[in-house]
This record gives C-alpha cells, sequence and structure tokens, in this order.
C-alpha cells in the first residue's frame, strides 16, 4: 500500500515558510551593506523577527486555538479563540479574566535561557559569599525567627543547617529527561503513568499521592518533591515510607519543620529560585524552574487548563479555587514554543507528538544571544557578553564533593540513614557526561540568583577544575 503524501504537507510548507524568511532576512542583509545602513543591531533584529515568525508558527500549530500576533521583534501577544468562556472573575481588580496576554519573547528567553545554568538550592557558599548573606539575606529564608536580620549568626545556623548544603548537590544536565506532574484533574483522563516513569526524573508537588489507585495516571517514580509550607507541614505523611525522594522546602523554613526533618530519611533541601512576578504562577511553576536547571528535557502532565474551568479540579481531592487559568495556559504555551518545556495533555494524548514545529535549539541560542547583545546596547554596556558578565559577585569554593553533609549537625540515628551521599558527595565521574562537559565549559562556577526577577544580578562561585584538585 503507498504511503499517502498529504502527510508530508505541514512539514513541506514549514520549510517553505523558513526558506522564505531566510531569504527575506539574506535580502536585508545585502541591501544595508550596500546602502550603508547595516550595523549589527540591524542584524540582531532580523534574527529576532525570523524566531517570532517561527514562535508564531509554532503557536498555531501547538496552541489548541491560541494564536500569536507579532508586535515587533521581541514583543508579541497570545490570544484565545473568540468564544472562549472567561469566566474567571478576579477580586482585586474587579474585572473578568482577559483573553489576551503580552509577553516579551527577548526578557522571556534570557530569563529562561539563564535557568539551564543556574543553581536553584540554597547552599553555604552562596550565604558565605553574599554581601550580607547571612546577615540579611538568610533571615529571609527563616520564619518564626523573631527578628529581620540574623543578629545572632549561630542560632540562623542551626535554624539552617538542616537543609544546607556546602555546595550545590544538583547540576545542570544532571539528567537528560524529567518530568514535572502537576496536580491537575485532567490527569485522569489519561494513562500517562507509564511513560511518565520512564523518565530520568520524576518531580511532584506538594501533597499529591503515589499509590496504586492513581498508578496509571501519573505513575509511581518518586525522585523529587516541591513543598510549600502548609504541605511542608504534612511531610511524614506525604512520604509515605519513600526513604529516597528529596524534599525540596519552597520559601521557609522553621522550628516546626526542623522537628519533622530529624525524623524522617529523605534528604531535604531549600529552594532558592527567582521570583517570578508575570506568567504563571505556584508550585508547578517553580518545579519547572527546579527541573530546567538540571534537566536538558523537561516534560511537563498535569498542567492542563481548560479555559471553561472557574475552580481547579485536582485527581486526588476536591476542586478549589486556585491561580488565573487562562494567564498560566497562554504562559506555558509562550514556553512550549521557546523550547523550555513539551507540554502532555489528554487534549493531545491521541496525536503523536512530534516537536519538529518548536524552534530548533540553533535557533533558540542565536535569538538568545541576539536579545542579549540588544540588551546590552540599550544599557549602553556594548562589549563583555562572556558567560560570566551578569556575575555581580564572586566567591571561591572548595572542590566538588567536599564540605559538610546536609544534615551532619544533628545527626541522629534517623539522620545518619538519610541518602545525601547520593547527591553531595558523588564522584565527578558519576555524573553524566553532558553534566561533566557542561560544568568544564562553565569553567567550575555555579551561578546563583540574588533577589527578584532581574537578570543581572548573579553570585558565582569558582570552584576548582579536576586539574586543579
Amino acid at each position: 500500500m503507498t504511503r499517502p503524501r498529504l502527510s508530508r504537507k505541514p512539514a513541506l510548507v514549514r520549510l517553505l515558510s523558513v526558506a522564505a524568511v531566510f531569504s527575506i532576512i539574506l535580502i536585508a542583509i545585502q541591501s544595508s551593506f550596500f546602502t550603508g545602513s547595516w550595523t549589527p543591531v540591524n542584524l540582531d533584529i532580523l534574527i529576532l523577527s525570523h524566531f517570532q515568525s517561527n514562535l508564531q508558527q509554532c503557536v498555531a500549530n501547538r496552541g489548541l486555538g491560541l494564536t500569536a500576533h507579532i508586535i515587533d521583534h521581541c514583543n508579541v501577544i497570545l490570544k484565545f479563540p473568540q468564544g472562549t468562556n472567561s469566566t474567571w472573575y478576579n477580586e482585586q481588580f474587579k474585572i473578568f479574566e482577559p483573553l489576551e496576554y503580552k509577553y516579551d519573547v527577548c526578557e522571556a528567553i534570557l530569563l529562561w535561557e539563564q535557568y539551564r545554568n543556574m543553581t536553584t538550592v540554597l547552599t553555604r557558599e552562596y550565604l558565605d559569599s553574599r554581601p550580607d548573606g547571612w546577615f540579611d539575606y538568610a533571615a529571609k529564608r527563616i520564619a518564626q525567627l523573631g527578628a529581620d536580620k540574623c543578629y545572632n549568626q549561630t542560632l540562623c545556623e542551626e535554624h539552617l543547617n538542616l537543609t544546607l548544603p556546602a555546595k550545590p548537590p544538583f547540576h545542570p544536565r544532571q539528567f537528560r529527561r524529567c518530568a514535572v506532574v502537576g496536580n491537575s484533574g485532567d490527569l485522569l483522563k489519561t494513562q500517562f503513568g507509564e511513560e511518565i516513569d520512564s523518565h530520568d526524573a520524576v518531580i511532584r508537588d506538594n501533597e499529591a499521592p503515589v499509590n496504586e489507585k492513581y498508578a496509571k495516571h501519573v505513575g509511581l517514580k518518586r525522585d523529587f518533591r516541591l513543598v510549600v509550607r502548609g504541605a511542608a507541614g504534612n511531610m511524614i505523611k506525604i512520604l509515605n515510607g519513600s526513604d529516597d525522594e528529596v524534599l525540596i522546602i519552597k520559601s521557609v523554613i522553621h522550628r516546626d519543620f526542623n522537628a519533622m526533618i530529624k525524623k524522617i530519611r529523605n534528604p531535604v533541601y531549600l529552594f532558592q529560585g527567582i521570583v517570578l512576578r508575570r506568567g504563571a504562577k505556584g508550585t508547578g511553576m517553580k518545579s519547572i524552574e527546579l527541573a530546567l536547571s538540571m534537566c536538558d528535557i523537561v516534560d511537563i502532565y498535569g498542567f492542563t487548563v481548560d479555559p471553561g474551568y472557574t475552580e481547579w479540579t485536582r485527581y486526588f481531592s476536591t476542586p478549589r479555587k486556585g491561580h488565573n487559568p487562562l494567564q498560566g495556559r497562554a504562559y506555558y504555551q509562550l514556553l512550549e514554543c521557546l523550547g523550555v518545556i513539551r507540554i502532555h495533555s489528554p487534549m493531545r494524548a491521541k496525536r503523536k507528538q512530534d516537536w519538529s514545529d518548536v524552534p530548533s535549539r540553533e535557533m533558540i541560542n542565536n535569538a538568545h544571544r541576539a536579545a542579549l547583545r540588544l540588551k546590552k546596547k540599550q544599557a549602553g554596556e556594548e562589549g563583555g557578553l562572556g558567560q560570566f558578565v551578569n556575575c555581580k559577585v564572586w566567591g571561591k569554593s572548595g572542590p566538588y564533593g567536599t564540605g559538610p553533609v546536609s544534615g551532619s549537625t544533628d545527626m541522629t540515628d534517623t539522620r545518619k540513614d538519610s541518602n545525601y551521599n547520593r547527591w553531595e558527595i558523588m564522584p565527578f565521574e558519576s555524573l553524566r557526561m553532558e553534566a561533566r562537559k557542561h560544568y568544564m565549559q562553565m569553567e567550575g562556577v555555579s551561578l546563583y540568583k540574588m533577589d527578584g526577577n532581574k537578570l543581572d544580578d548573579l553570585v558565582c562561585m569558582k570552584h576548582p577544575l579536576k586539574s586543579e584538585a
């Protein structure tokens, strides 16, 4: 039987479209060159405009009705189709949720590409090197301290030591494929369990149960769990006999948490990431940040948002009010077409997952460099566009795998069995080749965020390379 040729049409149309855009760019460059008007800025704008065209096509193919409307080389509006039921009422602004959202693609690509090189777990080396790290910043990570500063550093160390590794326990490229599993009730419409469990690492949120009852929908593999303050209060119940699942606490630690940590065998860390003030919100977004900082490919499940929802459904409990669903759906779609995540949902379950319409890694890298050059040009900071251009604070630390192990200050019999050795003193040779290669390319430097959303505030820690150790 002859295979139909119709299936090749979308790929052919896409190829012709890309060729046409490339031709336009080439002609524009040649024309500018011969008229004397060509500048590097013009080229960067052309590169970003080409990228916007590909992002627009990606949204058209994958957005399930969403469309992208280009404003200029950086700005784009994502719109929901006419007739979308905007029933989500914003009590603060007394308006119904809008059906379109404007995004700065240049800003977004700079933010998320940087996350691929970031450390997202709070460490001792960060606090030691950051100006006023212990006095000022540490106090923000401790609840019930009774003071706004760490006037008594010894006391603050007692609060943080159980969750504070000397150096980053996880590295960029440590895993090839990671699954981030949200809690959407739409997971009950799927049978993604085996697919989720096939990933190198699985990251789950809060109190979501993992058991045979839900296994065919959400899988059984348990590697990481990001928990907020409320869920962390039920840590023992959440873990339910899983000794190796790593707990990462979002936001703050306090005495009650420490009392529970001493009773469990699981590694526990404190999350240290960017405060995203735009786009999607919630623990799920933080889980994506965590995954991107240590995984090449991030697949997300259980993040489906039906535009008609007026409340969040969860696969294991009754519905409840939550975050703005349409804004989240639009932002996740933007991230997929920036190559940050891959969305899996029941709306796509019967479709073959083909990622060829997502911009290529080469195209994303070119757009990232162009956006960075434009940003520096606008700020009057041309030159110095190396990989450490945003390092505002530098510090030095010992070789990889050295220093105190988390929890070592209170090694009760329970804590002695905690599986910190699997992460914190892992031999360099045990990392996958891509992680070791990345570590060498970064010259042994770990990157940390300061506060807030700004890209230009990094704390950079230099570790000796293997040949220097």
